[in-house]
């Protein structure tokens, strides 16, 4: 549809102006006539500036254009007769030039008329007042002398203003003198003092007076203060300074905004609090104000009338003030007359309604004239707040004026009333299209104008009915408020108006939107300073809608820095400072609607270093270190490291002295002696460590005799003849002074003699020499220096050196086990002959050779050794029916000792090793030939070889076993009477008079019959080729469910299998298990489908079932299935018969057509003539009743006169031709002399009426059939 439309939006935030319209008054379009109505004012009172022209309001519309006058104080103004006043054209406005005159000349009560032929406006009365601020009237201000502790009261009386004057206290220096809840301005602006202080004194209390219209400022003389303190005064309770007594009364107006006012004396300087008696304050229009001293409510309302108490309070006792509260109103609208527009006898009603306290009065007028002195009308009734107009006549338009009044106002409303006769008009432009949210409000405008007035009608779409029931409600004012917008509620909306002079209508359209939402949020994140913050805002919108990220920094804007990426979805902050910490808000706009999400940022980072290290409670051995921590950085201290430097030993180098929780800011710390310390703390957050505090000062501590021994104290020789004393120094710290010495101690253990002693400085070992060999000592070693002994040190056991021993093990004997294991035992070596710590026996022992061979081939030597003081061991993993030698030594910390005397002995026969290969040769369709190798390790005398073997079928399942045994001398046998084309699996092992040995295995599989294989058989015995493990693969169709496969195998891996699957087929793979032989194989797939095509390949296998080697995809395509019920048509009598019957009988008939055409008439041919089939079909070759064998070229001959499409199959619909279809022309005519046009046509339409089409081939019934 194509029409202009215009785009109105509709939402939720809208509602307030739709419900604006439903309550605001009819308008009459300005074309027609109609009474003045003033659209503009100035306030009722109007504060002037002196230096500024005065510019007084009053603009009004009407039909025609209203002419303006005006009054002043109750007289008519005239404008024309004043040259420093201008009435702006075609406006009542006012513009008086003050220049050169006195702004008082022009104040007054003013007011504007507006009137036309068909009423009279009035404005309201404006009051014009010139803005005044009076200087401060000259005066002389003497010192106040006051004691310590009393009130007082500094007075500003500020002069009166128009309007007042805003108050407030300063010093010569204009800064703002100090408030508390001891000093405090009252609201009429003087200064109260609870109790003053010495510190009070001073001499420029200076009260200043600010006036808002001329911004001017006027200033008091200032006050001095002198406060005594020669006779203070003493604490006391409070009493109230303002207001006096214990209570007063306060009149607020309704709408208007109550303070009230508490301020007390006392000593201590006393607490104010506030509660009203009679109810709750207002908690949500209340403020306290001034230290609790001022109670302050806005928009005063009737309920806050009552008694408010307000209490002072100190430690001495209190004080209560009540202030009841009385509250009355200037009038106020309950409902203002509106405009009426009526038709020519029609009634209407003009209500003015206002209430007030004291009750307003009320005054009605017409056209500016109090009601009672306007002409008579019988057509109009007053009833004080209402006038009622019964059969109105055309020409008795008029403005009506409601005035309600008391003492504190008054409330001036204009109303006309309109009689007109007007079809109705709709003011809502056409087209204008509504856009919504979904589950949100919607209004369709149908503003309209018509006396009488229209009444409106709503349609959707197409429908007839009116829409007046849920979810739709129709407005006075003509609008359609649809509560819950859905998108079934997308549409066209027409609304009529019409009235008794006529009907007008108007289209316009809602379109419902999906809202937007943000489904992912940007979520609260924790950055170290310098990384990067990305913060997620994903969001899903109505696709209609084009929206608009924003993003905002704590409610403002981003800064203007680049570090700040904003991407479609997300904003990133590279190199994150302290500065970026806040709340982040993501808001997606669209013209419809928006929503928004906020996550914050928090910043971290290291903590700054601790300050002001102090250090406490100094004594000889410890100290006290205390420290101020440095900003945490949004991440808490978790520990306080303290580090030391000793500048005395160690300058430069700091290290780690203790650990503190991170909420304490004091360590004590132990002490070294001798050491000049300086100390610094680093705090631990979870960022990391800070940097280092600057150091302390420097601390000392005094030298003393030492408190620790040298540590890692050992005795252990080098030599066979001395004794090395080792240990581990003292640091400088651990010195505790300075001499520092080692006195080494040691003495023979377990003998009666004296400790002998050396003392080294400098050192970490000493050598003892002269000791006998590996002997025990004691050792100590204790620190020595100018100060004093170290404490007494404890001894360690130690040996002198070793020697290699000196004896080899005696006794030797060996107990054979069996034909791999043998035990051997000894007699230890005596202690003494050691010469050392005893590491064990190590036994060597070789294989001199097998006991079949009388010349030696000694093997590699083969050693154990056996830990600690064993006397025997054992000798796993020898070789059956061999010889071995073997000797024992003793073995110390130094080395080995002498050999034992060589020992033989013999293991007896065992198993067989695995024969050394099997080979599979000479493969025929019912025979093959084996070879074997004898094993490599015979392990004994062979007394011959087990053959077993059995077939495997294509499912692998195995068949019953064959055995046949062999004598030690054969390595070779032929096996006959085998199943063709069948696979076999060989076991083979060697056997000794212990039993067999290790079984080997191969397959093999035999040949088929060449009559059934269809290519030459691959020559079994080809050299292996370099290169893949599968070569000259090739495959052949077999029948209609087989194929055989052929390939040559040159790999290691005997888990071998063909797979297949059918073409663009999803299922898995077929596999089948094939001889893994090396070699020339083939194999057998049976039951395959017909007329399918297969992807075949081979694959190899591991343990784990993971493809090793892969050949390339073949793919074999299996001939079409014949069915099995066909018989050889060909060759039965009866079916020659009929073929012979049905040729005469078409030759017949064709005769008899070309003698009616050559006469002149048109045969038309009706009948279709059914293809007939000549079935020469190979018989299938059924002699195991599974394989058949068929020529390439006589597969599925197509039938005589039939099409056969590439799926074999045979469709009648292409073989039943006419011999209309025979023809080139579309209409299958002949010429005028009988004979056919063109030449037969293998391709023709059919028409879809002809009949079931059958897939079969035709058969003899169906051939008569065509001639019916």
């Amino acid at each position: 549809m194509d029409r202009k439309r215009k785009w109105v939006l509709s939402s939720g935030a809208l509602l307030v102006i739709f419900l604006g319209r439903m309550t605001t008054a009819l308008e009459v379009p300005l074309d027609l006539p109609q009474p003045p109505t003033i659209t503009h004012q100035s306030p009722k009172d109007f504060i002037i500036d002196p230096r500024e022209n005065i510019l007084i309001y009053c603009e009004a519309k009407g039909k025609p254009h209203p002419s303006f006058s005006w009054t002043r104080n109750g007289t008519h103004f005239d404008v024309e007769k004043d040259s420093k006043v201008l009435m702006k054209p075609s406006s009542g406005t006012l513009v008086i030039d003050i220049s050169g005159e006195k702004a008082e000349a022009y104040e007054g009560i003013y007011q504007c008329t507006a009137r036309n032929e068909h009423g009279t406006a009035v404005s309201n009365n404006i009051f014009i007042r010139q803005s005044r601020s009076p200087l401060w009237s000259k005066e002389r201000k003497e010192a106040i002398m006051v004691q310590v502790g009393v009130s007082l009261v500094l007075q500003c009386r500020p002069p009166a203003g128009l309007p007042p004057p805003i108050i407030f206290w300063m010093d010569n220096n204009f800064q703002r003198l100090p408030q508390n809840t001891r000093v405090s301005q009252a609201l009429n602006g003087d200064l109260y003092f609870s109790n003053v202080l010495l510190d009070d004194t001073r001499n420029d209390y200076i009260c200043y007076a600010r006036f808002p219209h001329t911004q001017t400022i006027q200033q008091k003389q200032p006050i001095t203060v002198k406060v005594l303190d020669n006779s203070p005064s003493g604490e006391r309770r409070p009493s109230f300074m303002a207001p006096l007594g214990r209570s007063s009364t306060q009149m607020a107006l309704r709408g208007g905004v109550l303070e009230l006012e508490c301020i007390a004396e006392g000593l201590p300087t006393p607490e104010v609090s506030w509660y009203k008696e009679s109810g709750d304050l207002p908690s949500s229009r209340m403020s306290f104000h001034n230290f609790q001293k001022t109670l302050k409510i806005a928009d005063v309302m009737e309920a806050d009338a009552g008694d408010y108490r307000c209490t002072a309070k100190n430690s001495l006792g209190s004080a209560h003030h009540t202030i009841k509260v009385n509250v009355k109103a200037a009038p106020f609208w309950i409902s203002a007359p509106r405009n009426l527009i009526l038709a020519p006898k029609e009634t209407g009603i003009l209500t003015c309604r206002v209430s007030g306290d004291p009750k307003p009065q009320i005054a009605w007028s017409v056209n500016g004239v109090p009601i009672e002195n306007s002409p008579k009308d019988t057509s109009r009734k007053v009833e004080d707040d209402t006038v009622i107009l019964s059969d109105v006549q055309t020409g008795s338009s008029a403005v009506y004026q409601c005035n309600a009044s008391n003492e504190f106002g008054y409330l001036l409303a204009n109303a006309f009333v309109n009689v007109l006769a007007e079809a109705p008009r709709v003011l809502t432009p056409p087209n204008n299209v509504y856009q919504v949210i979904t589950n949100n409000p919607a209004f369709l405008d149908c503003a309209s104008f018509g006396s009488p007035i229209p009444t409106i009608t709503w349609f959707k779409d197409s429908q007839t009915s009116i829409l007046n029931r849920d979810p739709y409600v129709i407005h006075n004012n003509g609008t359609l408020e649809i509560n819950v917008a859905q998108s079934l509620n997308s549409g066209k909306y027409t609304c009529i108006a019409s009235n008794n002079l006529g009907t007008r209508e108007n289209h316009v359209y809602l379109e419902v939107k999906e809202p937007t939402r943000i489904l992912a949020q940007p979520e609260y994140m924790v950055v170290q300073r310098n990384r990067k913050a990305v913060f997620e805002c994903k969001v899903k919108h109505d696709p209609t809608l084009i929206p608009t990220m924003n993003w905002l920094k704590d409610n403002g804007e981003l800064p203007d820095d680049e570090r700040f990426l904003v991407d479609t979805d997300s904003l990133t902050i590279n190199e994150v400072t302290e500065e970026d910490e806040g709340t982040y808000t993501c808001v997606m706009n669209t013209t419809l609607d928006q929503d928004s999400a906020s996550a914050m940022l928090t910043v971290v980072e290291e903590p700054d270093p601790p300050t002001d290290l102090e250090l406490t409670d100094q004594r000889e051995r410890s100290v006290q270190l205390t420290w101020i921590p440095g900003d945490e950085h949004n991440s808490p201290t978790q520990k306080f490291l303290v580090q030391y430097e000793d500048l005395l030993h160690q300058a430069g180098v700091w290290h780690n002295l203790t650990e503190e929780e991170g909420t304490k800011t004091t360590a004590h710390l132990d002490l070294s002696p001798y050491a000049y310390y300086s100390f610094r703390v680093l705090a631990v957050n979870h960022v990391g460590f800070s940097q280092p505090s600057q150091p302390s000062r420097q601390y000392r501590t005094n030298p003393a005799a030492p408190d620790v021994n040298p540590t890692d104290v050992h005795g252990v020789g080098t030599e066979h003849n001395n004794l090395v004393i080792s240990w581990k120094e003292l640091t400088g710290l651990q010195s505790n002074g300075p001499g520092l010495q080692y006195k080494v101690n040691w003495r023979q253990k377990d003998v009666e003699e004296d400790w002998l002693s050396e003392t080294v400085a400098n050192a970490s070992k000493y050598v003892v020499s002269g000791t006998p060999t590996f002997v025990p000592y004691e050792v100590k070693v204790q620190a020595v220096n100018d100060y004093g002994n170290g404490p007494a040190p404890e001894a360690v056991v130690g040996y002198s050196g070793e020697d290699v021993p000196m004896s080899a093990p005696e006794s030797v004997q060996v107990l054979v086990q069996n034909g791999t294991l043998a035990e051997v035992h000894w007699e230890p070596v005596l202690t003494s002959m050691v010469r050392g710590r005893l590491q064990g026996y190590k036994v060597s022992y070789w294989r001199e050779r097998s006991l079949h061979q009388a010349e030696a081939q000694q093997e590699e030597q083969q050693v154990l050794l056996f830990s600690g003081n064993r006397t025997d061991g054992r000798l796993p993993g020898l070789k059956p029916y061999s010889l071995y030698t073997l000797n024992i030594r003793v073995v110390n910390g130094k080395g080995e000792g002498p050999p034992s005397p060589n020992h033989n002995f013999e293991t007896p026969e065992g198993v067989p090793g695995p024969p050394s290969f099997l080979r599979i040769k000479n493969t025929d369709m019912d025979s093959l030939t084996l070879e074997w190798g004898p094993p490599q390790d015979n392990n004994g005398r062979l007394t011959g070889y087990t053959l077993k073997y059995q077939p495997v079928n294509s499912s692998n399942e195995l068949g019953p076993v064959e055995e046949m045994m062999f004598p030690a001398n054969e390595t070779t046998v032929i096996l006959a009477d085998l199943k063709y084309s069948t696979r076999y699996k060989f076991y083979f092992n060697a056997k000794t008079i212990k039993g067999s040995g290790p079984t080997i295995t191969e397959e093999a599989v035999t040949i088929m019959d060449e009559a059934f294989i269809q290519q030459p058989i691959v020559d079994v015995f080809k050299v292996r080729p370099i290169g893949p493990a599968f070569t000259n693969v090739n495959s052949s169709v077999v029948g209609e469910e087989g194929a055989v496969i052929s390939w040559e195998y040159f790999g290691p891996d005997k888990n071998v299998y063909v797979e297949y699957i059918v073409e663009n087929s999803k299922e898995d793979w077929t596999k089948e298990f094939v001889n893994g032989s090396s070699g020339s194989q083939t194999h057998l797939i049976k039951g395959l489908k017909p007329g399918t095509s297969y992807r075949v390949r081979l694959v190899v296998k591991d343990h784990s079932e993971a493809t090793i080697h892969s050949t390339e995809e073949l793919v074999i395509t299996l001939p079409e299935a014949m069915k099995s019920d066909q018989v050889d048509l060909a060759t039965q009598g009866w079916f020659i018969g009929l073929m012979c019957a049905i040729a005469l009988l078409i030759l017949v008939l064709l005769i008899i057509c070309f003698i009616k055409r050559n006469k002149g008439g048109k045969y038309p041919v009706k009948e279709k003539e059914d293809a007939h089939q000549d079935p020469e079909i190979q018989p299938m070759k059924d002699d195991d009743g599974t394989f058949g064998e068929y020529s390439d070229t006589e597969d599925h001959k197509p039938l005589k006169g039939s099409r056969t499409p590439s799926n074999g199959t045979v469709k009648r619909d292409d073989s039943d031709d006419s011999l209309v279809d025979y023809g080139e022309g579309g209409d299958g005519q002949f010429n005028e002399d009988g004979s056919f046009i063109g030449q037969y046509s293998g391709k023709k339409e059919k028409d879809t009426h002809e009949g079931n089409e059958s897939s079969e081939a035709p058969s003899p019934v169906n051939a008569m059939n065509s001639f019916v």
